[in-house]
């Protein structure tokens, strides 16, 4: 798999008569797992929408060079996969159904699924560690294993592009470490990966470059070191904060309101 360069260019949202994204510019790489961070409203749920094609937006989003409004319904679905904020299951299905929903923009209906929609399954189940849930109906899961069966749904479309929102919320430190180190690990195998989170620490921890938004705007973007320094977290989070390397990673520790 090697996911397409996103280059975005004068991105702009606006919900209900206000505009919550101005203006942002920012690039995603193939084989590199991004993580966009910023405060409360600051529009990161908003901007994954926009590049998911959920939110009606400005500017431009291109594939490659080749814009994305020119992708037909099913091939964006196909491409893009996005985990979205919270995880509501209505129907007691099955976790192994929940999770080959995500084979539909292939063309694979319920109990309709091809030698390669049952591989796909059966890998994300296993990478998710949901293969001993998998006929457990969803509804009577805790929330962080819900958790687990939303990405691992994502997993199973094998999108070369993902987008996950807040993909760790709800999930004890051990998961959360497992699915970093999975998205990670699909970065590393050429994807192109956008995360949404609020921990600094493991943003810095994982991430391969990030995004830092503040009221709408792109204020920095790089890798975690430069990105993420003292004055500039001071400025938009309101907070002092640690900063060292262990090893050839950047540690970030939230210590005190600024």
């Amino acid at each position: 798999m090697s996911g397409p360069k996103v280059t975005v260019t004068g991105l702009a949202v606006a919900l209900g008569g206000r505009e919550v994204v101005r203006g942002a510019d920012f690039i995603l790489e193939a084989g590199t797992l991004t993580v966009m961070v910023g405060p409360n409203g600051a529009g990161k749920t908003t901007i994954l929408r926009a590049l998911a094609g959920l939110a009606p937006s400005r500017g431009s989003i291109d594939l490659d060079g080749a814009p994305i409004g020119r992708l037909a319904r099913r091939e964006r679905a196909r491409r893009i996969g996005y985990l979205p904020q919270g995880h509501v299951f209505h129907w007691p299905l099955p976790v192994a159904d929940v999770v080959a929903l995500g084979r539909m923009p292939h063309g694979a209906g319920a109990g309709d699924l091809g030698e390669a929609d049952r591989a796909a399954v059966a890998d994300a189940l296993r990478i998710c560690e949901l293969e001993a849930l998998a006929d457990r109906p969803v509804t009577t899961l805790s929330g962080g294993e819900r958790s687990r069966v939303a990405l691992a749904r994502v997993l199973a479309v094998q999108a070369e592009i993902v987008l996950a929102d807040e993909p760790i919320a709800s999930l004890d430190p051990r998961h959360q470490l497992t699915v970093l180190g999975l998205l990670r690990d699909l970065a590393a195998r050429g994807g192109t990966v956008l995360a949404v989170m609020h921990d600094l620490g493991l943003a810095a921890r994982y991430a391969d470059r990030v995004i830092v938004l503040d009221e709408g705007k792109v204020v920095a973007a790089g890798e975690p070191e430069a990105a993420l320094e003292p004055g500039l977290l001071r400025q938009v989070f309101g907070v002092e904060a640690h900063t060292f390397r262990e090893g050839e990673r950047t540690v970030v520790v939230p210590w005190a309101t600024a």
